[in-house]
């Protein structure tokens, strides 16, 4: 466990000084740069491509989860499980249309730049959160639900006091996919000219640089073990508190 906690600070470490220091790795990258192209990029800051990755992630995972964790609580209740197909379509449709796809239709509407990425990664990340919202909410020990409503709690009440608490785990697990997947997916981004880590990318692999290349995926990579080490603490806390409760 020490360990873990050791090598997950090294590493975070290590990307804030990639982020706001890159002339440091000026050493490391140099071998990987062609034709005495520079190692760094230096067409935008790193750190700001980082911070517009992350948002465009963060404000597209959350819209996710807003939408999807509805549409769950909508198809378990029992006025609304006949819209259960309906909703499971919505859901999937992100998965039907590939984010390539997504943004070869989005750009022609609302042209370039951030937008048609954030429909991108909003329409891919539905379904993770939706279905691991139905689990946390179909699979409650029918006893506990029953205990609440001998208390006299209404239906709302027992939503949001007793289910959605309980189901809060799983649920956290699936926006962990989600933040996962649109964290890599954003790259893609950049070619409608969103500002994120993909404009390193893509700049390495239309110059032929190797050192571009491996500086925007080491950085994605980075973030994406940070960010599921964050959701898993959280979600390990999360169960030790139900267990706690119990």
């Amino acid at each position: 466990m020490k360990s873990a906690i050791i090598a997950r600070t090294g590493l975070l470490v290590l990307t804030a000084g990639f982020v706001f220091q890159p002339q440091w790795f000026v050493g490391f990258l140099a071998p990987f740069a062609r034709n005495n192209a520079p190692a760094i990029y230096s067409q935008n800051s790193l750190l700001v491509l980082t911070v517009n990755h992350l948002m465009l992630v963060a404000v597209a995972t959350a819209s996710a989860t807003i939408i999807a964790v509805t549409l769950g609580i909508l198809a378990t209740r029992p006025k609304g499980r006949e819209f259960l197909p309906l909703s499971r379509a919505i859901a999937n449709m992100g998965q039907t249309f590939p984010p390539v796809a997504v943004l070869a239709i989005a750009v022609p509407i609302f042209g370039f730049g951030a937008v048609p990425a954030f429909i991108a990664l909003l329409l891919y990340g539905l379904l993770p959160i939706f279905e691991n919202t139905l689990a946390g909410l179909t699979e409650l020990d029918p006893v506990v639900t029953d205990a609440g409503r001998g208390m006299g709690m209404t239906d709302r009440q027992l939503l949001w006091y007793v289910e959605l608490p309980l189901a809060l785990p799983v649920i956290v697990s699936g926006i962990r996919l989600t933040a996962i997947i649109s964290l890599s997916t954003a790259t893609i981004g950049s070619t409608v000219a969103a500002s994120t880590l993909g404009e390193v990318i893509l700049a390495g692999l239309l110059s032929g640089n190797t050192a571009f290349v491996l500086q925007g995926g080491l950085i994605v990579a980075a973030l994406a073990i940070l960010l599921n080490a964050g959701f898993m603490f959280c979600e390990q806390r999360l169960r030790r508190g139900l267990v706690r409760d119990a």
